[in-house]
Protein backbone atom coordinates (compact mmCIF):
# COMPACT_ATOMS: atom_id res chain seq x y z
CA UNK A 1 0.00 0.00 0.00
CA UNK A 2 1.03 3.56 -0.59
CA UNK A 3 0.24 7.26 0.68
CA UNK A 4 0.37 8.98 -2.01
CA UNK A 5 3.31 11.09 -1.13
CA UNK A 6 6.22 11.14 -3.49
CA UNK A 7 9.13 10.41 -2.10
CA UNK A 8 11.46 11.98 -5.10
CA UNK A 9 11.69 12.62 -9.09
CA UNK A 10 13.21 9.66 -11.00
CA UNK A 11 14.18 9.33 -14.38
CA UNK A 12 14.17 6.58 -17.12
CA UNK A 13 17.41 5.27 -18.00
CA UNK A 14 16.78 2.49 -20.60
CA UNK A 15 14.00 0.82 -21.68
CA UNK A 16 13.75 -2.65 -23.84
CA UNK A 17 10.84 -4.07 -25.57
CA UNK A 18 10.07 -7.56 -24.72
CA UNK A 19 7.40 -8.00 -27.19
CA UNK A 20 4.19 -8.61 -24.91
CA UNK A 21 6.18 -6.31 -22.22
CA UNK A 22 8.21 -4.34 -21.20
CA UNK A 23 11.88 -3.53 -18.99
CA UNK A 24 12.58 -0.36 -17.29
CA UNK A 25 15.05 0.60 -15.61
CA UNK A 26 15.18 3.50 -13.49
CA UNK A 27 17.39 5.60 -11.43
CA UNK A 28 15.88 7.09 -8.02
CA UNK A 29 18.24 7.34 -5.41
CA UNK A 30 15.96 7.61 -2.33
CA UNK A 31 13.63 4.97 -3.50
CA UNK A 32 16.78 1.88 -4.19
CA UNK A 33 18.07 3.02 -0.70
CA UNK A 34 17.57 -0.33 0.89
CA UNK A 35 16.10 -1.98 -1.95
CA UNK A 36 15.74 -5.25 -2.59
CA UNK A 37 14.42 -8.07 -5.24
CA UNK A 38 10.63 -8.63 -4.92
CA UNK A 39 10.42 -4.65 -3.57
CA UNK A 40 7.47 -2.97 -4.72
CA UNK A 41 7.77 0.79 -6.02
CA UNK A 42 5.19 3.11 -7.33
CA UNK A 43 6.18 4.58 -10.82
CA UNK A 44 3.75 7.28 -11.99
CA UNK A 45 1.46 5.42 -9.10
CA UNK A 46 1.89 2.28 -10.68
CA UNK A 47 3.07 -0.59 -8.36
CA UNK A 48 5.95 -2.26 -10.12
CA UNK A 49 8.14 -5.10 -8.68
CA UNK A 50 12.26 -4.77 -8.35
CA UNK A 51 13.76 -7.21 -10.47
CA UNK A 52 17.24 -5.94 -10.37
CA UNK A 53 18.77 -2.92 -8.30
CA UNK A 54 22.51 -1.86 -8.92
CA UNK A 55 23.32 1.50 -7.46
CA UNK A 56 20.75 3.99 -7.42
CA UNK A 57 18.62 2.26 -10.20
CA UNK A 58 16.50 -0.52 -10.23
CA UNK A 59 14.97 -2.55 -13.08
CA UNK A 60 11.13 -3.12 -13.26
CA UNK A 61 8.95 -5.45 -16.04
CA UNK A 62 5.69 -3.73 -16.94
CA UNK A 63 3.08 -6.16 -18.52
CA UNK A 64 1.52 -5.50 -21.44
CA UNK A 65 -1.84 -5.39 -19.61
CA UNK A 66 -0.36 -2.68 -17.48
CA UNK A 67 1.10 -0.81 -20.57
CA UNK A 68 -2.28 -0.68 -21.98
CA UNK A 69 -4.31 0.52 -18.90
CA UNK A 70 -1.66 3.33 -18.17
CA UNK A 71 0.57 5.67 -19.40
CA UNK A 72 3.68 4.00 -18.75
CA UNK A 73 3.94 2.92 -22.60
CA UNK A 74 4.51 6.19 -23.65
CA UNK A 75 7.59 6.63 -21.48
CA UNK A 76 11.65 6.74 -23.21
CA UNK A 77 14.72 7.66 -21.37
CA UNK A 78 14.71 10.65 -19.91
CA UNK A 79 11.43 10.67 -18.92
CA UNK A 80 11.10 11.99 -15.00
CA UNK A 81 8.87 9.70 -12.93
CA UNK A 82 7.22 10.26 -9.64
CA UNK A 83 8.83 7.41 -7.02
CA UNK A 84 7.10 6.15 -4.16
CA UNK A 85 8.02 3.09 -2.06
CA UNK A 86 5.25 1.24 0.02
CA UNK A 87 4.23 2.69 3.73
CA UNK A 88 5.34 0.42 6.30
CA UNK A 89 3.13 -0.94 9.28
CA UNK A 90 2.87 2.02 11.89
CA UNK A 91 3.94 5.15 9.52
CA UNK A 92 1.76 8.30 9.10
CA UNK A 93 -0.83 7.95 6.59
CA UNK A 94 0.48 11.26 4.60
CA UNK A 95 -1.95 10.94 1.63
CA UNK A 96 -4.58 8.38 1.67
CA UNK A 97 -4.92 4.99 0.50
CA UNK A 98 -3.41 4.27 -2.02
CA UNK A 99 -2.93 0.83 -4.21
CA UNK A 100 -1.00 1.30 -7.40
CA UNK A 101 -3.63 -0.11 -9.15
CA UNK A 102 -4.50 2.51 -11.80
CA UNK A 103 -8.29 2.61 -12.83
CA UNK A 104 -7.12 4.80 -15.79
CA UNK A 105 -5.99 7.86 -17.69
CA UNK A 106 -7.03 10.99 -17.91
CA UNK A 107 -5.06 14.14 -19.63
CA UNK A 108 -4.20 17.06 -18.99
CA UNK A 109 -6.47 19.92 -20.06
CA UNK A 110 -5.06 23.49 -18.90
CA UNK A 111 -2.70 24.87 -16.31
CA UNK A 112 -4.41 27.89 -14.35
CA UNK A 113 -1.34 29.65 -12.46
CA UNK A 114 -2.03 32.39 -9.21
CA UNK A 115 0.29 33.55 -7.44
CA UNK A 116 1.24 31.04 -4.34
CA UNK A 117 -0.86 27.68 -6.33
CA UNK A 118 -1.82 26.50 -9.69
CA UNK A 119 -5.35 25.07 -10.79
CA UNK A 120 -4.87 22.04 -12.95
CA UNK A 121 -7.81 20.77 -15.00
CA UNK A 122 -7.59 16.88 -15.92
CA UNK A 123 -10.26 14.69 -18.30
CA UNK A 124 -12.08 12.46 -16.38
CA UNK A 125 -12.90 8.95 -18.19
CA UNK A 126 -17.05 8.16 -17.76
CA UNK A 127 -16.67 4.85 -16.16
CA UNK A 128 -14.77 7.13 -12.99
CA UNK A 129 -16.52 10.21 -12.48
CA UNK A 130 -18.99 8.45 -10.34
CA UNK A 131 -16.45 7.99 -7.97
CA UNK A 132 -14.94 11.78 -7.86
CA UNK A 133 -16.47 14.08 -5.68
CA UNK A 134 -15.27 17.59 -4.64
CA UNK A 135 -12.83 17.81 -1.56
CA UNK A 136 -12.23 13.93 -2.36
CA UNK A 137 -9.20 12.23 -2.62
CA UNK A 138 -7.73 11.03 -6.29
CA UNK A 139 -4.47 10.09 -7.18
CA UNK A 140 -2.75 11.57 -10.30
CA UNK A 141 0.08 9.92 -11.73
CA UNK A 142 0.89 8.94 -7.64
CA UNK A 143 0.32 11.97 -6.52
CA UNK A 144 -2.50 12.25 -3.80
CA UNK A 145 -4.65 15.45 -4.33
CA UNK A 146 -7.80 16.84 -3.10
CA UNK A 147 -10.15 17.00 -5.71
CA UNK A 148 -11.80 21.22 -6.33
CA UNK A 149 -14.18 20.41 -8.48
CA UNK A 150 -15.73 17.59 -10.20
CA UNK A 151 -17.23 18.05 -13.56
CA UNK A 152 -19.08 15.16 -15.49
CA UNK A 153 -15.82 14.84 -17.60
CA UNK A 154 -12.73 16.45 -15.78
CA UNK A 155 -11.89 17.43 -12.35
CA UNK A 156 -9.67 20.40 -10.72
CA UNK A 157 -6.89 19.68 -8.39
CA UNK A 158 -5.22 22.93 -6.76
CA UNK A 159 -1.10 22.49 -6.69
CA UNK A 160 1.01 23.65 -4.33
CA UNK A 161 4.67 24.76 -4.85
CA UNK A 162 6.27 21.98 -3.24
CA UNK A 163 3.92 19.25 -5.24
CA UNK A 164 4.47 21.71 -8.29
CA UNK A 165 8.36 21.57 -7.30
CA UNK A 166 8.60 18.04 -6.44
CA UNK A 167 6.53 16.05 -9.20
CA UNK A 168 6.03 15.53 -12.70
CA UNK A 169 2.79 17.76 -12.32
CA UNK A 170 5.05 20.73 -11.68
CA UNK A 171 6.59 20.85 -15.53
CA UNK A 172 3.61 18.35 -17.80
CA UNK A 173 1.75 20.16 -19.94
CA UNK A 174 -1.51 20.36 -21.58
CA UNK A 175 -1.71 16.89 -23.75
CA UNK A 176 -0.09 15.10 -21.35
CA UNK A 177 -1.55 12.01 -20.18
CA UNK A 178 -1.57 10.83 -16.53
CA UNK A 179 -2.45 7.83 -14.86
CA UNK A 180 -5.87 7.82 -12.19
CA UNK A 181 -6.50 5.50 -9.33
CA UNK A 182 -9.83 6.69 -7.87
CA UNK A 183 -9.96 6.59 -3.81
CA UNK A 184 -10.71 2.76 -2.93
CA UNK A 185 -13.05 3.24 -0.34
CA UNK A 186 -15.66 4.45 -2.95
CA UNK A 187 -15.73 1.33 -5.27
CA UNK A 188 -16.41 -0.76 -1.80
CA UNK A 189 -19.16 1.41 -1.01
CA UNK A 190 -20.84 0.83 -4.02
CA UNK A 191 -19.97 -2.82 -4.24
CA UNK A 192 -21.50 -3.45 -0.96
CA UNK A 193 -24.79 -1.12 -1.57
CA UNK A 194 -24.78 -2.86 -4.44
CA UNK A 195 -25.16 -6.73 -2.81
CA UNK A 196 -27.59 -4.89 -0.18
CA UNK A 197 -30.05 -3.84 -3.01
CA UNK A 198 -29.47 -7.28 -4.64
CA UNK A 199 -30.62 -9.20 -1.22
CA UNK A 200 -33.54 -7.12 -0.80
CA UNK A 201 -35.41 -8.43 -4.38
Amino acid sequence: MFTGIVEELGEITAVENLGDASRFRLRGPVVTEGAKHGDSIAVNGVCLTVVDHEGDEFTADVMAETLKRSSLGALTVGSRVNLERPTAVGDRLGGHIVQGHVDGTGTLLERTPSEHWEIVRISLPAELSRYVVEKGSITVDGISLTVVEAGADYFTVSLIPTTLDLTTLGHKQPGAPVNLEVDIIAKYVERMLGAGQGATR
